[in-house]
């Protein structure tokens, strides 16, 4: 079994050995990753775990064709007196298998944290389950709405043949990552003191690719643009880059939503009615989540109150879940322009997590042996989507 699928052998070692990276320069799968996270075991001996060499699949996940690789962990001495290649020198375990497991806990718990958009999208609808390391960009196609129907009293008026016309896009597939490094003697202490590994620098890289998946959700940040056209064949429509909701160029927008103030809830909950009212004549009709700047927050929990009197119990949040098509109001950390309101159907046709390589964490070393440098990195990206006409169901409100 080799190191890597789609590798290339080298023709001078044994078993089909691959070198330590293919020659197109690719990351194929995760064993790319595995190979740069080498430790030690409890006998202070150098191991990595990777795939089964002798090709064994698990059965538990086996059903509907899913099986997997069985994982194995092996001396990289034993490695290297078989043949095999492998992308670090013999001092480079310089982490025991307990600093590998805490580190990687540490990066999924800072993942998590209070980013509200990405999340959302992910749970709603989520794409994923490729190699994205291979494929710089994903492509999907748009179709027209096709057919005419035709009423007479015989049934004998010839129907006008139609075929869906196709349009082509395309999705670039970025990698988003940071970067952090510990010296080799801070590692020793940390090992000859038996105290565990401090992860704040692996935490705070973590967060930050996190922040920055949440912003080009949102749109804060202006996303990667990859080319102007397809690899593919057929004719591409627009630029591949990647969007979020407030410049998404399709999105519908309203610009003339009234500011809060703690006494005009009636008038913000009559201009949420009416933005539903714009979606619906786009043909989008929900379920919403409707996103709100921070400065909403003040005015979300104030008592409803209308011209002659109040309703009791009722707030502006509690009055806008009470619409059919809301399915929840939200308030995004991370949107801090004020008076901001974006309306999102949350269906795959109009917004997708495209989630390409979950959050993973590599090492390598420099200088020598002397500092270890790590880096976290994911391929998550928002995928947002408009039908053959450039409808879509998502609108981005502000004030005048």
């Amino acid at each position: 079994m080799p190191f890597f699928d789609n590798a290339v052998d080298s023709g001078i070692r044994p078993l089909g050995v691959m070198n330590a990276m293919p020659a197109n320069g690719n990351m194929p799968d995760r064993n790319w990753v595995r190979l740069r996270q080498p430790f030690q075991d409890r006998r202070g001996r150098a191991c990595v775990t990777i795939n089964d060499l002798n090709g064994g699949f698990s059965k538990a996940d086996s059903v509907g064709g899913e099986a997997k690789p069985l994982l194995r962990t092996y001396l990289i001495n034993d490695l290297r007196n078989q043949g095999y290649s492998l992308p670090m020198v013999t001092n480079a375990t310089t982490l025991r298998k307990e600093d590998w497991i805490q580190l990687d806990r540490q990066v999924v718990r800072s993942y998590r944290q209070r980013l509200q958009a990405w999340e959302d999208l992910k749970a709603a609808s989520s794409f994923g389950g490729f190699n994205a390391m291979g494929k710089m960009t994903l492509e999907y196609q748009a179709m027209s709405d096709p057919g005419e129907a035709v009423v007479d009293m015989d049934g004998r008026t010839d129907g006008r043949t139609d075929t869906p016309l196709f349009i082509l896009r395309s999705l670039p597939l970025p990698i988003t990552h940071s970067d952090f490094g510990y010296s080799s003697r801070e590692l020793q202490v940390s090992r000859n003191s038996d105290t565990p590994l401090d992860t704040v620098m692996g935490e705070a890289a973590a967060r930050r690719v996190a922040e920055m998946t949440e912003d080009i959700t949102i749109g804060n940040e202006t996303g990667v643009t990859y080319a102007t056209q397809t690899a593919g064949p057929g004719t591409h429509t627009g630029t591949s880059t990647v969007y979020g909701y407030r410049n998404f160029p399709q999105r519908l927008t309203k610009t003339n939503f009234t500011a809060p103030t703690g006494t005009n809830a009636s008038t913000i909950f009559t201009e949420v009615l009416a933005a539903i009212s714009q979606l619906a004549d786009q043909r989008s009709y929900g379920p919403f989540i409707l996103y709100h700047s921070t400065n909403y927050s003040q005015y979300m929990n104030n008592v409803f109150s209308v011209s002659g009197g109040n309703h009791p119990g009722e707030t502006l949040r509690t009055m806008l879940l009470k619409i059919p098509e809301i399915q929840d109001v939200r308030r995004l950390d991370r949107l801090t322009t004020d008076n901001t309101l974006i309306f999102v159907q949350m269906t795959g046709e109009v917004a997708q997590a495209i989630n390409g390589m979950d959050v993973t964490t590599i090492q390598w070393e420099e200088k020598g042996g002397l500092e270890l440098r790590f880096k976290v990195m994911v391929i998550q990206v928002p995928r947002l989507r408009s039908d053959y006409s450039s409808r879509t169901g998502i609108l981005h409100g502000t004030t005048s």
